[in-house]
C-alpha cells in the first residue's frame, strides 16, 4: 500500500539530483563520467553523490544555499573588518592609553592570534555538536566582544574585549569552507569559495571608514558601534536561514528496499523500471519543517573523538599538499595584509608624507582595487579543471585547478617588493598603492584556489586539515 506523499515525498515538482560519480582510491581523484539519468555540470556527473533525501544539504534549493553563503560571507567580512580595520587607531591608542606604538599594535596582533587559533577548538566542537549551534554561539561571542570594545576605557579592557570578539569571529577561518563543502558540489567549490575569499579580502577596505570616523563625536568607538549593529542583524538572519548542514550521507545514500539496488549497480534500476513495485521504490523522507530547522542546538555525534582531533589535525603538517597550502597561504597573509595594516598608517603620517591620521586608511584602496581586478578570474579554476577532466576521460584530479595560479606566482611577490622598497626608501606614495594592488591581486588566487585545492585533495578530512591550516598561518 502506498504511503501518502506528505510523509514520503518532497514537494510536487521538486527534483532530487542523481549522480553515479565515484571517488577514486587516491585522495582528490574522482570518476565523474556521467551515466544515463545523471544530473551533470560541464558534461560531468555531480560529486559528492547526494542521497535521495530532500534533507541532504546537496539537495537544498538554490535560494537556501545562496542565503547560507551570503550570511557566512558577510560574517567573514565583519569579523575580519573588526580585526584589521582598527589599523588607523594605533597612534591614537598609543596616546590615549599611554603606551608605545609597539604595545598599541598588539591590539591587532594578539587578537589576530586568537582569531586564527580559535578554530583549533571550534572545529572539533562543530564536528561533534553540529554547525548551527557553533555559528549562533560564535556570533553571540562576537557581538559581546564588540559591545565591550565600544565601551572599553583601558588598554587591558580593550585587549580583553577584542580577544573575545576575535575568538567568536575566528570560526570564519574554517566554518565557511566547511559549509561550502557541505552544501555545494565539487564543480562549484572554486566559485563559491571565491565569494567567501572576496568577502575576507574586502575587509581590507574597513581601514578607510575607520579612519574617517575619528573626527566624529564617538571617535574610534563609532567603528565598533557600526559593526555591532550589522552583527546583530546578521545573527537574526542566521537564526532563521542557517540550517544544520552536517549530514551523514553514507547512512542514506543506499536506502532502497530492493536487494538488487543495494548491490550498488547503477544499471539495474534502469533496466526494468516498469517492474518496480511500490514496495521496491526507495522511501524518500519528508523535508523537515521550517520550525524544526530553527532549533538552536544540533545533535551530538558520539563517534567524533573530540580530544583526538586536537592532536591528530597537527599530523597534516606532514602532508605535502597541505604543507604547501599552509606556507603559501600564511606567507601571503603575513607579508601582505598584516604588514600593510601595520606599516602604512605609521609611514604615511610621518615625514616625508605627513598625511593626516584621518587619511591613514587609504591604503585599503590599493588592496581593494587588486581584489576587484582578480574577481573576474574566480570561475577559471573550475573551468580549467572541467576542461582537463574531459581530456582525462572523465577522471578528475585535485591538481587540475592549479594552472590558473601561475600569473599570481609572479605578480604577487613583485607587488611585495614594490611596497617594501617604497617604505624603505620613502619613495612616492603611489608605490604603496601599486604594491598593495599587485600583492592583493596575486593574494586572491592564493586565498581562493589553494584552499579549493586542499578541500578537493582531502574531501573527507576537510575539517582536520582546516585546523592545521589555521593554526599554522598564525605561527
Amino acid at each position: 500500500m502506498a504511503s501518502s506523499s506528505d510523509e514520503q515525498s518532497p514537494k510536487p515538482g521538486f527534483h532530487l539530483v542523481h549522480s553515479h560519480a565515484q571517488e577514486g582510491d587516491i585522495p582528490g581523484t574522482v570518476n565523474v563520467k556521467a551515466a544515463e539519468g545523471d544530473d551533470t555540470a560541464y558534461g560531468q556527473a555531480l560529486f559528492p553523490v547526494p542521497a535521495e533525501d530532500p534533507n541532504d544539504p546537496l539537495q537544498w534549493s538554490r535560494f537556501k544555499k545562496t542565503m547560507i553563503l551570503v550570511i557566512i560571507c558577510v560574517y567573514s567580512f565583519l569579523g575580519n573588518s573588526a580585526l584589521l580595520g582598527v589599523g588607523p587607531y594605533i597612534t591614537l591608542w598609543s596616546e590615549a592609553f599611554d603606551v608605545s606604538q609597539e604595545d598599541a599594535s598588539t591590539l591587532i596582533s594578539y587578537p589576530n592570534l586568537a582569531y586564527g587559533l580559535t578554530s583549533w577548538l571550534l572545529v572539533p566542537l562543530y564536528l561533534k555538536f553540529g554547525r548551527r549551534p557553533i555559528v549562533l554561539g560564535s556570533m553571540l561571542a562576537f557581538i559581546a566582544g564588540l559591545a565591550a570594545s565600544s565601551q572599553a576605557t583601558s588598554f587591558n579592557g580593550l585587549m580583553a574585549a577584542r580577544i573575545i570578539h576575535c575568538l567568536g569571529a575566528g570560526v570564519c577561518e574554517a566554518l565557511p569552507v566547511q559549509l561550502v563543502n557541505d552544501i555545494f558540489f565539487l564543480h562549484e567549490r572554486g566559485l563559491q569559495l571565491g565569494y567567501y575569499t572576496f568577502a575576507l579580502c574586502l575587509a581590507a577596505l574597513a581601514t578607510l571608514p575607520a579612519a574617517y570616523m575619528l573626527p566624529t563625536k564617538y571617535s574610534w568607538r563609532l567603528f565598533f558601534y557600526v559593526i555591532l549593529a550589522f552583527a546583530v542583524a546578521l545573527f537574526i538572519l542566521a537564526f532563521f536561514f542557517v540550517e544544520e548542514t552536517s549530514y551523514q550521507r553514507n547512512k542514506h545514500i543506499n536506502t532502497p528496499t530492493n536487494e538488487e539496488q543495494d548491490s550498488g549497480s547503477p544499471s539495474l534500476a534502469q533496466d526494468k523500471p516498469e517492474e518496480l513495485t511500490v514496495e521496491q521504490v526507495p522511501v524518500i523522507p519528508a523535508r523537515k519543517s521550517f520550525l524544526t530547522t530553527l532549533k538552536p542546538w544540533g545533535h551530538s555525534d558520539p563517534t567524533v573523538p573530540f580530544f583526538t582531533l586536537l592532536w591528530r589535525s597537527m599530523t597534516y603538517f606532514l602532508v605535502p599538499q597541505v604543507l604547501w597550502v599552509i606556507t603559501s597561504f600564511g606567507i601571503v597573509i603575513g607579508l601582505g595584509a598584516l604588514s600593510f595594516n601595520f606599516v602604512f598608517p605609521i609611514k604615511i603620517t610621518a615625514p616625508p608624507y605627513n598625511w593626516p591620521v584621518s587619511s591613514s586608511g587609504l591604503q585599503a584602496v590599493g588592496s581593494v582595487i587588486g581584489f576587484l581586478l582578480a574577481v573576474p578570474f574566480t570561475p577559471t579554476s573550475d573551468m580549467l579543471a572541467a576542461y582537463l577532466t574531459r581530456r582525462n576521460n572523465g577522471i578528475r584530479e585535485a591538481e587540475m585547478r592549479l594552472g590558473v595560479m601561475l600569473p599570481a606566482m609572479i605578480v604577487g611577490p613583485v607587488g611585495l617588493v614594490v611596497y617594501g622598497l617604497t617604505a624603505q626608501r620613502n619613495l612616492h606614495w603611489i608605490g604603496y598603492f601599486l604594491g598593495a594592488a599587485m600583492s592583493s591581486w596575486g593574494g586572491y588566487f592564493y586565498y581562493n584556489f589553494t584552499l579549493a585545492y586542499a578541500v578537493d585533495s582531502y574531501n573527507s578530512d576537510t575539517s582536520e586539515m582546516l585546523i592545521a591550516m589555521n593554526v599554522a598561518t598564525q605561527l
